[in-house]
């Protein structure tokens, strides 16, 4: 068993590579669960055993501090790396961290205390936003905090004992809430029959009648939409599917290299424009995370940039399928080559809500602005 991850690493690199253990072990332990109703649990427990789950607090909450604005790059390897291994792994990781953040940023210092307390225990978070129409989530006062209704495509259902969820209050505004749930219940998982990304266990959760005390309330009303921190914060998953870019990547190359088609120069030129849009969704991640850390100095131009960024990696992904598709040909669909799963998870996880509006926001900001193209982001 690998060590607990080091709360004062001698160095990045040592950090690093003790993260990069942990995750490939984690990532075998998850093998095989590509199929309905499956759900990583080993794997999770492995992240819980070696620090993972709270390497996000701060140190002096018991964690590494990955969630620090200096730790941005640490946390962008880390979540590259869980993304590289399994996407879906790497889907329930980065909803775990981005519920922490959340915690950390919003929460009070008792309500940090305890929830840092309940991550320290193993207790695994994640953020549901998502709702069905009609049916959303919503709080009402009643004797005390009521909550009625569900949310859907809540990713870790019947698995996050902590899930972060937003619940609209009476004057229509919306509240984060920390929701305490026992393992396996109020979820429902059967319509959850997916192209890929089959082991996250995505679900609808019905929270109609449970009662709740004022102390999971974080933040005030519609912090979690705040700017620039609601739209910076898609880095995360974007690191996840550069991870998961990579992967495909690794697929297609490993596959010419055990056939000997890698001489062919129509193989070498898909490889090597796979290989720049391998390279092109890494720097633009790199430098969304730079710029979400350092947004204060830019909202608007930070927000622009990680949205920019979103249509890159998409685009990235898509390009990498394709080339990986045309070059490995009918052997990549078969079940049971590495190609085949891989592509299924990344085509599924490039699916993020509102793209096209992400894209759209970008290019209002670039033809808005009053200087050079190549000025708009020169202060983050």
């Amino acid at each position: 068993m690998l060590a607990t991850l080091d709360p004062t690493p001698a160095s990045p690199s040592s950090f690093l590579a003790e993260a990069e253990a942990a995750v490939a072990h984690a990532t075998s332990l998850g093998a095989n669960l590509d199929r309905h109703d499956a759900f990583p649990t080993e794997a999770i427990g492995h992240l819980r055993e070696s620090g993972l789950l709270k390497a996000p607090l701060p140190v002096a909450l018991g964690g590494i501090g990955l969630c620090e604005r200096d730790q941005v790059a640490a946390l962008r390897e880390v979540l590259f790396l869980v993304g590289r291994g399994s996407l879906a792994l790497g889907r329930l990781y980065e909803g775990h961290v981005n519920a922490l953040a959340l915690m950390i940023r919003y929460g009070s210092a008792t309500t940090r205390e305890r929830l840092a307390g309940e991550a320290r225990d193993g207790h695994l978070f994640g953020v549901w936003n998502t709702e069905p129409d009609p049916g959303g989530l919503s709080l009402t006062h009643d004797d005390g905090l009521r909550l009625e209704g569900a949310k859907s495509y809540a990713s870790g259902a019947g698995h996050v004992t902590r899930p972060l969820v937003t619940a609209r209050t009476e004057d229509g505004r919306r509240l984060m809430l920390v929701v305490p749930l026992e393992p396996g219940t109020r979820a429902d998982t059967t319509a959850w029959r997916a192209h890929g990304m089959r082991a996250t266990a995505t679900g609808t959760l019905a929270f109609s009648g449970m009662r709740i005390d004022a102390d999971a309330v974080i933040g005030a009303p519609d912090d979690y939409f705040r700017q620039p921190i609601f739209s910076c914060g898609a880095w995360r998953f974007l690191a996840v599917q550069c991870g998961g870019i990579a992967a495909v990547f690794e697929a297609h190359r490993a596959h010419l290299l055990k056939t000997g088609r890698g001489g062919d120069p129509h193989q070498r030129a898909r490889l090597g424009a796979a290989a720049t849009a391998v390279e092109t969704a890494r720097l633009f991640v790199a430098r969304a995370a730079t710029a979400a850390a350092g947004a204060e100095a830019d909202p608007e131009g930070a927000v622009a940039y990680v949205n920019l960024a979103r249509g890159a990696v998409e685009r990235a992904g898509l390009d990498v399928i394709e080339l990986a598709q045309r070059s490995v040909g009918l052997s990549g669909f078969l079940e049971g080559h590495p190609l085949e799963r891989r592509v299924r998870d990344l085509a599924t996880y490039l699916r993020q809500p509102a793209p096209d509006y992400a894209l759209a926001q970008a290019a209002g900001h670039i033809l808005d602005a009053p200087g050079p193209f190549h000025a708009l982001w020169q202060n983050l």
